[in-house]
């Protein structure tokens, strides 16, 4: 996994968003100009035992290409981590930076992109340049039993991943808040649950699309699969 996550933060297959990124960390947004951002791929994170693996959209602008870390320093990390917390699979709340103590136990966190698009939208060709990287972390990841979709954009390069790592799915997954599917492949059999949840964005979580109870069913539903 540590070599996965090198070839992540190396990687230049998509030169104008490497560009976009290190234009980002020169700006900087005015409450965090004292910051050093990271503006770079941004390297996944958790317990390289997870049984549950996280998928979502891509880095924010101001937040993890920030700090480097999946999902810290924007309010969406601050709906997620509260609620991995709340299901015992993070030792703390708060997340601020990669130094603020986080640790993550039995879950992973990754994205379909691992550098911040330019309004949050990334294109087809960088989302099929940044595939192999996910699916080196499933190969990556031994003892996987559930994936979690947070938003349409991370399901969809999840369902994917599993399908080309020769998983067949028991019926067409879909997208919708606290879907279940389950996935197996003969070769090296096991099973693999996927379960969907919309994307704890401002855009989700400030007009009431997902609330806390709903992120929490999410993960308690993980923890009941586990």
């Amino acid at each position: 996994m540590e070599r996965v996550q090198r070839r992540v933060v190396a990687c230049k297959r998509c030169p104008e968003l490497r560009a976009y990124c290190a234009e980002i960390g020169r700006t900087k947004k005015r409450e965090h100009r004292d910051a050093a951002y990271w503006a770079q791929p941004v390297p996944s994170f958790g317990d390289p035992e997870a049984r549950v693996l996280l998928v979502g959209l891509a880095p924010g602008a101001h937040g993890s290409n920030r700090t480097g870390r999946p999902f810290t320093g924007d309010a969406s990390g601050v709906w997620l981590y509260r609620a991995l917390h709340r299901a015992g699979f993070a030792n703390q709340p708060e997340q601020r930076d990669r130094n603020d103590g986080m640790q993550l136990n039995d879950v992973w966190i990754t994205a379909a992109l691992r550098c911040a698009p330019p309004h949050n939208k990334p294109t087809p060709g960088q989302l099929r340049n940044c595939a192999p990287h996910l699916a080196a972390e499933l190969d990556a990841l031994p003892n996987l039993r559930v994936v979690v979709g947070l938003g349409a954009i991370g399901t969809k390069a999840i369902v994917a991943a599993l399908s080309a790592a020769g998983y067949v799915f028991a019926r067409k997954p879909e997208f919708a808040h606290g879907a279940e599917a389950t996935a197996s492949r003969a070769r090296a059999p096991r099973e693999i649950v996927l379960l969907t949840s919309y994307h704890p964005s401002r855009q989700n979580t400030n007009t009431g699309v997902l609330t806390e109870p709903m992120l929490d069913a999410i993960f308690n539903r993980a923890r009941a699969l586990l």
